[in-house]
Parts: structure tokens; sequence; C-alpha cells
């Protein structure tokens, strides 16, 4: 499978709007998230009679490194260049200055676009993908990834079981600030209800007997796959370099989920691709 590189920085301007500021190794996570959308997308048509891609936390579109000396998209707003056999594109933000200015972007990009966004909240997902998306009865098929990259631990299980009810597939970077400042103890002591509600009800005491960053880390990602397998979804993990001040590990996970497809046949493709490549982290 030949996966395209990412468009070029200078196709994406300042326009005045807000740019999420982010560290370089950002640009590399956005383009694995592409990867992932493009291979999903390549066995879905063939099995789909249409394909949809939801980002769940699509944020402003645009990132900046270096203030904003390198300014480059989000995986969705890149993956729209791409010419995918995507019916449709939706976008979801509960922040209304970050709607403002992805949607600006889109219509200044891809004007004529199927592409709708949203200011919505986690609580409403559900209801507004219900009206946005026609489900798969009576022969016809939908397939939809739902991208769920927040850069926090602020989705809750609930909220992704509700989805997963409805047939739908998730890419999920496991990426939160995680540091000497906001470590595994801030975590366990000072917002167990916020992570409880994140990795579901199913072995949360465990995460408490951890040690340090590292181990608290993988045994979360575990058991948060864990749970995803006890909603009857296929799961797969990749691993992937890491050189961060938010994130003090040396690599993060990436998971991807679905019922209706083979989590390891779509990874597989993505190795096989020359611009990615997956490390272990032990």
């Amino acid at each position: 499978m030949n996966f395209k590189s990412f468009r070029s920085v200078q196709f994406f301007q300042p326009d005045g709007f807000t740019v999420t500021a982010a560290e370089p190794w950002f640009k590399v996570k956005v383009q694995v998230i592409t990867n992932y959308i493009q291979a999903f997308t390549t066995h879905a048509v063939q099995k789909a009679d249409e394909v949809i891609i939801v980002d769940l936390f699509a944020g402003s579109g645009l990132f900046s490194v270096g203030h904003q000396r390198e300014i480059f998209p989000s995986a969705c707003l890149h993956a729209l260049s791409e010419n995918l056999p995507v019916s449709k594109w939706i976008f979801l933000e509960p922040d209304a200055e970050l709607v403002h200015a992805l949607k600006s972007r889109v219509n200044k990009y891809y004007p004529g676009g199927n592409v709708s966004v949203w200011n919505i909240s986690s609580d409403e997902w559900v209801d507004k993908l219900r009206t946005l998306i026609p489900p798969s009865k009576n022969g016809f098929k939908t397939a939809v990834l739902c991208i769920a990259d927040p850069f926090s631990v602020d989705v809750s299980f609930r909220s992704i079981d509700k989805l997963a009810s409805l047939g739908y597939s998730f890419l999920m970077p496991y990426t939160f600030t995680l540091n000497e400042r906001k470590n595994s103890e801030y975590y366990l002591s000072e917002n167990p209800e916020r992570l409880r509600a994140y990795i579901g009800s199913n072995g949360y005491d465990s995460l408490k007997t951890t040690a340090g960053n590292a181990q608290f880390y993988k045994k979360l990602v575990r058991l948060y796959q864990n749970n995803m397998l006890m909603l009857g979804l296929n799961t797969s993990l990749s691993v992937h370099k890491l050189h961060s001040s938010l994130m003090d590990l040396p690599a993060y996970y990436m998971g991807f989920f679905s019922r209706q497809f083979s989590t390891k046949a779509i990874q597989n493709d993505i190795l096989a691709s020359d611009h990615l490549q997956f490390e272990l982290f032990n």
C-alpha cells in the first residue's frame, strides 16, 4: 500500500484564527493517524456502501511548532486533500473558538467538500451522529471510523461504549500529559473519578499498584484494550517513538478497535509502508 506524504506546509498559512501550539513529534503523530485513515478507507470501501470519518476532537485544524514558524494540518484536514473514497467527513469539537477557526479553514481549503463541523460535547455525540450517519440496514452498509485524540483523559469510556454499540470503529492515540509535574500519582490521587471514567469500570484498582509513569502508562493502555475487547471489538496496538516534555516516556501507544474489520490486517498494511516504523516499548 502506497501512503502519500504530508501536503506541503506552505499550503497552510496563518489566517488570524486560533492555531494550536504543538511539539515537533505531533507532526509524526498526525502522519500516523493519516496513514490509519487511508488504510481503513482502503479496506472499508471493499465491504461498505458508504465510508464516513468522524473526528471527535477536531480542534482548530492547524498546529504550529516554534511560535508558528511551522504550520501543519490535523490528520483529518490533511486527509481531505488525498481524494479518498470517503462520502462524508464529520468534525466535532467542544470548544466554540476552535470550531470557528476550523469552519473557516474547511471553507477556505476545501470548498464544496462534504464536511460538517459541529460545536458539541461528548454528551451529544450519539444523538448528533445518529442524525448525520445512515445506519447499516436492508443490505446497505456504512463503515464509520472515529478518531478520538483529545490529548487528555477527558473522554469517558461510557461515551465510547455508546458509539461502539452503533458499530463504529475507533483510532485512539494514548497521548496525555504525563511528566514529573502531572505524574501517575496526580491522576490516581487528585483525579481518580476522571481516570476511572476514562478507562471504564474494570481494572481501575490495579493501577494503584503501579510504580512510576512508564508502568502506570502501560498498565492503563492494556486495561483500556481489555475493556474494548469486552465490548466485542477486535483490537491492535502500535507503538511509536516519543521525545516530549509533556510525556516523559520513550514511546506512546496508538489503539485501533473495530467490530467490522480486522484490526491486524489494517495495521499490517501500515507496517508495510515506508513512512512508518513501529518500535518496541519494553
